[in-house]
């Protein structure tokens, strides 16, 4: 039994449950881990000094968590015409550490359909975020707004 992937110009209407879908990969490299860190101030040394790191638990500097799931958000192919913004991040959980040069993507599932009036709907979709290994990274429930209608 095939599952059906999920089609980003879709109407809210035609949306179901199950439907399931993968991006493309990015290589997670210092340089923007470093740019993260200065566009936040999220200086922590286990992603910016890499003497401090090397005898974390880690053994070496690694990407933010919520860099990853930025990442994540980017990979994602929103269609703009239908998802109109996103409404909610849940039960993020970081499983493993993201290090420089870990290629990581996003496997998905549509997991619940809300309508909230006549032009939109609630969808929520599972997000797994896996390294070229097939590991997962981090996992998240991710609710956005969708454009109902032609």
């Amino acid at each position: 039994m095939s599952v059906a992937t999920l089609e980003w110009n879709a109407p809210f209407e035609a949306l179901e449950e199950g439907l399931t879908f993968a991006t493309g990969e990015h290589e997670v490299t210092q340089a923007e881990v470093l740019a993260f860190a200065e566009l936040t101030g999220d200086h922590h040394p286990q992603h910016t000094d890499a003497a401090w790191s090397a005898s974390s638990a880690f053994g070496e500097q690694i990407a933010h968590g919520m860099f990853v799931v930025s990442l994540a958000a980017g990979l994602v192919p929103f269609d703009p015409d239908r998802v109109m913004a996103l409404r909610s991040l849940k039960d993020v959980t970081f499983k493993r550490a993201v290090r420089f040069g870990d290629r990581i993507r996003v496997e998905g599932s549509l997991d619940g359909l809300r309508a909230v009036g006549e032009d939109a709907g609630l969808v929520t979709l599972a997000w797994r975020i896996v390294n070229a290994g097939g590991e997962l990274c981090c996992r998240a429930k991710v609710d956005v707004l969708w454009r109902a209608g032609a």
